[in-house]
């Protein structure tokens, strides 16, 4: 697409958006309503689509893409009348006589930018937000996802007209014809260095962005931890989606004297969850190219690895691998896996893991394995992290009532839920002043008696 075509639909889309069309509660319900339903409708197709650029299974693909999506939309169309309803706050006693509200207002045309290893559910999921807000929105999937990205386009040209939401497919050339345009708001998924980059083209138009990133997230398992459970749900969180997953656990901290323990159950969980032989397993999934294929494999040490660490480069596979002995100096340590290979790292002393976890980049979520509430105290009060759970994995994502999001170098702003809701929206303050009668006091000539009467008001 030209950027004389991209500037086209923008302008089509700011004429819907001024004409007061996506306004109405009933038009939002109607949209977010006829979305869901092809939703349910497509289902099918959008588990065949997954499986061809992911290789997921339609049971993870539910579970994790359409079946948190609509979720999503069935919470918005729930509880979207009271979200649009102004909100009345106090008014000073020195603005008497006035009423004072919040009320929310959309930002206008909203450009949604989607990575390729959750496509649909970070693709619709922030559309649900914005189209609830009464934005119109440009969306632009990623090109490494090219079955689910041809998909959503159909999908979203059938319950929308262009000029409220437009899909735009294609590459790098596409995404930087719409970063050289000026929205009213951006929400971007994806990578920190890409995310620079969107930022960087948003600040050129004083555009507010949300950032969805990423990061090191750490996994804590205290010595207290039931190492069992904690096992299982660590190899449920990591090897999802073949560890391709922004809120997946990076890598194991935990008290050196549970090492050995717990390396060995997370060894059996891999064979429970994945079978002896997690490459035949048709429900594991691949790595989404050759390029990230190599560049996982390259972060591999064959002499630290204790479980797994073999590949299938025709498919893009790797199997689930384990490596211990690793320190802050591995290469798997210097850059975000976004893969299947957990390092495992110990310590003696749980307020030196900390402190070192706090000199590094705040990650988007962090999850602590233990049954010391004092412990669990303690890691809350002193990490800064998006989100995260104690003792379970990636979770916290999963519902509409909490907003998600980074902190620092793992992104800024949130969604889900009301949180999404007021990220496509500007909430304007707004005092409703009475005309009945005029307090003289903010009016010249000042006297004592007005310099009484404004220090009775404001202290």
């Amino acid at each position: 697409m030209t950027e004389n075509e991209v500037q086209a639909i923008l302008q089509r889309q700011r004429e819907y958006f001024a004409a007061g069309h996506t306004l109405p509660a009933e038009a939002r319900l109607a949209a977010l309503k006829k979305l869901k339903a092809a939703l349910q409708r497509r289902e099918a197709d959008f588990a065949a689509a997954l499986q061809a650029d992911l290789g997921k299974s339609a049971y993870e693909s539910y579970m994790c893409e359409t079946g948190l999506t609509l979720s999503e939309a069935s919470w918005m169309i729930r509880h979207l009348r009271g979200l649009m309803r102004e909100r009345t706050v106090p008014t000073p006693l020195s603005q008497f006589a006035a009423r004072s509200f919040r009320s929310p207002t959309p930002y206008g045309n909203v450009l949604i930018m989607s990575p390729w290893n959750y496509p649909v559910l970070l693709t619709l999921d922030p559309l649900i937000d914005a189209v609830a807000a009464g934005n119109t929105a440009v969306v632009k999937p990623s090109a490494y996802a090219p079955a689910t990205s041809a998909l959503l386009a159909q999908v979203i040209g059938e319950c929308f007209p262009p000029e409220h939401v437009c899909v735009i497919t294609g590459g790098r050339a596409e995404n930087q014809a719409l970063l050289r345009q000026k929205f009213d708001m951006i929400f971007f998924t994806g990578s920190k260095a890409v995310g620079k980059e969107v930022l960087r083209c948003a600040a050129e138009h004083l555009t507010p962005a949300v950032l969805e990133l990423g990061g090191k997230s750490p996994c804590i398992v205290e010595k207290t931890a039931k190492i069992g459970l904690a096992a299982k749900r660590i190899v449920f969180g990591k090897y999802l989606n073949c560890g391709q997953t922004c809120v997946a656990p990076d890598y194991i901290l935990c008290d050196e004297s549970i090492r050995d323990d717990l390396v060995a159950a997370i060894r059996k969980e891999i064979t429970a969850q994945y079978g002896a032989d997690p490459l035949a397993n048709t429900a594991y999934g691949k790595i989404i190219n050759e390029k990230h294929y190599h560049r996982l494999m390259g972060l591999i040490d064959p002499a630290k690895v204790v479980c797994g660490g073999t590949g299938d480069e025709t498919a893009h596979r790797i199997a689930p691998t384990v490596m211990q002995d690793v320190t802050w100096e591995d290469a798997v340590m210097g850059e975000e896996i976004f893969g299947p290979i957990l390092p495992v790292l110990t310590y003696t002393d749980l307020n030196a893991a900390l402190a070192e976890i706090e000199t590094r980049p705040h990650p988007l979520a962090l999850y602590l394995f233990s049954e010391d509430k004092a412990v669990q105290r303690r890691v809350l009060d002193r990490c800064h992290f998006g989100g995260g759970c104690l003792n379970d994995t990636i979770i916290h994502l999963a519902t509409s009532a909490m907003p998600f999001g980074g902190v620092g170098e793992s992104g800024m702003g949130g969604y889900h839920g009301k949180t999404g809701f007021e990220a496509f929206s500007h909430l304007r303050s707004i005092v409703d002043k009475k005309t009945w009668m005029d307090m003289p006091v903010r009016y010249q000539p000042y006297s004592t008696l007005k310099d009484k009467m404004l220090r009775f008001f404001l202290r």
